[in-house]
């Protein structure tokens, strides 16, 4: 096997790359709120404009933090989260809670949110 100097180092093409362009940016947040009604959900704007929406039993829950959660080194709490999701479990099935960082675009929340509504019914 022989190495050519001339050719050292990665070589390709953008096209070989295929390159795509990628939805970036916070964007809307009321995209995400505008989903929550006011008959089945409470919606709570705290001191710091931060949003809490939860459905009327308790078992949905999210937040919106533009600035990031707050809470320091000692708390549970993760500074450059922008959206809590979570769905308390019943006594058969866990629940689950997903987050997301403070410039993830509110199209992909609002599409998770989506899928999270249409699974839910009334009892």
């Amino acid at each position: 096997m022989t190495l050519d100097a001339a050719q050292s180092g990665f070589a390709t093409t953008v096209a070989a790359l295929r390159l795509r362009s990628w939805k970036l940016g916070a964007g809307q947040a009321m995209e995400v709120i505008d989903q929550f009604s006011e008959a089945d959900f409470t919606h709570i704007v705290d001191d710091r404009a931060d949003v809490h929406v939860s459905s009327r039993d308790g078992r949905f829950y999210l937040g919106y933090f533009p600035n990031g959660r707050p809470g320091g080194a000692d708390e549970d709490w993760v500074t450059g989260e922008g959206w809590a999701i979570a769905v308390t479990g019943t006594a058969n099935v866990p629940g689950y809670r997903m987050s997301f960082g403070t410039e993830t675009p509110a199209e992909i929340i609002a599409a998770v949110v989506t899928q999270i509504l249409a699974t839910s019914r009334p009892l």
